[in-house]
């Protein structure tokens, strides 16, 4: 199988796994971990593997499983390269080693990698710096990782990207066949996804890549063992000038033990949430699931997406009826369209025309745009707003009102400039923007967006430089632009924290773009995919996959032809809200202009997610066969399932046209001889003549973990588009 799109970020290690250079060089021989984190409880933690593969790399950098080619010369690891300085820490995540030496007078190598203390979790990153006065010689075909993994019956599974292939799974058997990915377009997580999860002989590793450009990924057996290849910026061929420095994928190894996919599924559940999670503040509070909600689409204006219809009068009534209905929502959520184009002229619709990040004073008059934000403070509710800074338009305008530069920007041949981020005083133009404008007007969140493929764009970058200097300069215009990128979140979080805001990053590339593990270090998708304002069958079809990697994340609550209309008259139903319960809970309801919104059923179904939102970071099962985004003809079945309290919740949909009133599923994870509490909360309401019978809550009851595992839970539901909410507590 060959599927295009995977992207990944390559991790510069969080800051508290810095080493530079602390402790000195130290001989390393024995590497046991002396951090006093305690290793998961997990039954399926297989810590050893992990920990000998760490060991093994940094005794032996020959076995550090990457490859290149530099001056003519291939290396597969890092044989023959000596004189290696060693630095070691020992942090509450686990051992943190930084390996240097340089493979001429003028490249030096530094290996950054980390065992996790708890999960027994490898991640390492290489980087490539020209210290010298003179170009480099050639550096190319860099494979960010090379590593073979020994065990029969090998099987990889995993899902897609979004947009054509909207996070649908795969499941390949090995043994018949390599199967290779590529992504080419520089939005890592469009169409391919760069998570992997590879069964081989007793037990498996769940792999990732974390680069936010282009990447590449192939799995092949050879009857004996699997070969996994991944590298970034697709062909790169470059020679470094002085200063410079190129890294590879961050790559994150998680070894497990047995061949069960929910157990395996849940260990890289809660060693993500737990490492691989932002903080909510500059404090490391963790964050807690949270709702947001956007004023656009109750302006009564024409709007043709983002915030484009709001105005310094329209917002105080969209506040002033959620404070009265008592509804406490976390965010709001203030999108496209509040800047002045380029050219210093309003935007009446046409949102595409970015770039200045200046407050379109027609729309704000004064200082209203910070009133209204500090409105929203007064009631309770943060503020999060959209920027788009890899992109610009209308070159000229920005260069003769802004102070940009025109050779910053990167035309790709199809109307359409991407920003280039690897340039120092571009990077600092582009901080220095949002900055200003978060400052001033009260910002919480930084919403990022990217509406272009910017691997169109740096090559072009590249040819340009390589008839300017007359050397291969292939890849480094998106090496330095990823670079870049992640430094540009990095200072934002660094403004947040010393400024009480938010320190993580709404994350949005026309969707799921960018949902590399290194930049879900520093973000949240608050919206997984642009269609996830769509059908209800969307959203259930992608928590069945997407959750089981990316645990944080969000939908929408409405149900909408098209993804920019608002939903249904009178406000979602319990069926669409309950499809959309996830950490993020984007209410999508139109609160003044829609004359029949039902508050008594918006407060009733925000209760029930406030009520069981604790559960949603918890274990996560899916209980049914997965069903595309087209296919609503059956039941989708989930349970999240809270190890340490063994409380369980259970969301049962019988889809629109599934002709079954009945579908009973197991539940295995519970704890054996024990009985549990089963609350039956009903549907909360049903389509149709029936709804008083078919939405009333059966009598709560006493049930066995025995029976549920053996006989299962029947669950039955009146008539399609229904679902069923049971909750589970020990007795």
């Amino acid at each position: 199988m060959t599927s295009k799109s995977f992207h990944f970020g390559l991790f510069t290690l969080i800051a508290p796994f810095l080493v530079w250079g602390l402790l000195g060089t130290i001989c390393l021989s024995c590497h046991s971990t002396h951090s006093a984190v305690a290793r998961s409880d997990r039954n399926n933690l297989r810590f050893e593997e992990g920990e000998r593969w760490f060991n093994d790399w940094i005794d032996h950098p020959e076995h550090i499983p990457v490859s290149f080619t530099y001056a003519g010369k291939t290396y597969r690891g890092l044989q023959g390269v000596t004189a290696w300085e060693k630095s070691l820490q020992e942090t509450t995540e686990g051992t943190v080693v930084t390996l240097r030496c340089r493979l001429d007078e003028v490249v030096a190598i530094r290996l950054e990698a980390l065992l996790n203390a708890k999960f027994g979790e490898v991640e390492y990153t290489l980087w490539f710096e020209n210290q010298g006065a003179e170009p480099s010689a050639v550096l190319e075909d860099v494979q960010s990782v090379c590593l073979d993994f020994v065990g029969e019956k090998p099987r990889l599974t995993g899902c897609l990207g979004d947009h054509i292939n909207y996070y649908a799974p795969y499941d390949k058997d090995l043994e018949t066949g390599e199967v290779s990915f590529v992504s080419d377009s520089g939005r890592p997580t469009h169409e391919s996804f760069p998570y992997f999860n590879l069964m081989y002989g007793d037990g498996g590793a769940l792999l990732a890549l974390g680069w936010a450009g282009t990447w590449h990924s192939r799995f092949a057996y050879d009857g004996t063992q699997t070969s996994w290849t991944a590298g970034i910026c697709n062909g790169f061929r470059a020679a470094l000038l002085p200063g410079e420095k190129v890294r590879t994928a961050l790559v994150v190894i998680l070894p497990y033990s047995g061949r069960n996919e929910d157990a395996a599924t849940n260990l890289w559940r809660d060693w993500f949430i737990q490492y691989n999670t932002p903080k909510a503040d500059a404090a490391g509070t963790p964050i807690q699931p949270f709702s947001t909600t956007c004023f656009a689409s109750d302006t009564g204006l024409p709007n043709s997406d983002g915030s484009v219809s709001e105005r310094f009068y329209t917002w105080k009534r969209t506040l002033e009826r959620l404070v009265y209905e008592r509804l406490q929502i976390d965010f709001r959520w203030f999108d496209a369209g509040w800047y002045f184009d380029p050219a210093g002229l309003t935007i009446p619709k046409k949102w595409w025309h970015i770039g200045s990040w200046e407050v379109d004073t027609l729309k704000w008059p004064g200082k209203s745009l910070l009133e209204s934000n500090e409105a929203c403070h007064r009631a309770g509710m943060k503020v999060l707003t959209w920027f788009e800074p890899e992109r610009v338009t209308q070159v000229e305008e920005l260069v003769r009102n802004y102070g940009y530069q025109k050779e910053w920007a990167i035309y790709n041949g199809r109307k359409v400039y991407t920003n280039n981020l690897g340039n120092p005083d571009c990077l600092e133009w582009t901080l220095g923007r949002i900055t200003k404008m978060m400052g001033e007007n009260g910002v919480d969140l930084f919403r990022e967006d990217n509406n272009s493929d910017p691997a169109v764009a740096w090559p072009m970058h590249d040819e340009q430089e390589e008839e300017d200097y007359g050397l291969p300069r292939r890849g480094m215009t998106e090496n330095k632009a990823v670079q870049g990128h992640y430094s540009l979140w990095d200072r934002i979080i660094d403004f947040c924290g010393k400024n009480g805001k938010c320190t993580y990053i709404d994350n949005c590339a026309a969707g799921g773009g960018r949902n590399d593990i290194e930049s879900l270090r520093r973000s949240i998708p608050f919206l997984r995919s642009d269609a996830d304002r769509t059908t209800t069958a969307m959203r259930l079809s992608v928590t069945s996959t997407f959750n089981k990697w990316i645990p944080f994340c969000g939908a929408s609550t409405k149900e909408s032809v098209d993804e920019q209309q608002a939903g249904q008259a009178g406000g979602s139903s319990f069926y669409v809200t309950r499809a959309s319960w996830l950490p993020v809970y984007n209410m999508s309801e139109v609160w003044t202009h829609d004359v029949d919104l039902d508050f008594d059923r918006v407060r009733a179904t925000y209760a029930e997610w406030q009520r069981f939102r604790h559960l949603l970071l918890k274990d996560f099962y899916v209980l049914t066969p997965w069903r595309s985004i087209r296919d609503d003809s059956g039941w989708t079945v989930f349970a999240w399932y809270d190890r340490d309290k063994d409380e369980t919740l259970i969301q049962a949909f019988r889809q629109e046209t599934c002709p079954d009133a009945e579908c009973i599923v197991h539940l295995p994870f519970l704890q054996k001889d024990r009985n549990y509490l089963l609350e039956d909360f009903g549907c909360g309401e049903a389509a149709g003549s029936n709804e008083a019978s078919a939405c009333r809550a059966n009598a709560d009851c006493e049930v066995s973990a025995k029976a549920l595992a053996e006989e299962g839970l029947s669950i039955h539901l009146s008539g399609p588009k229904q679902s069923r909410i049971y909750h589970l507590l020990p007795l």
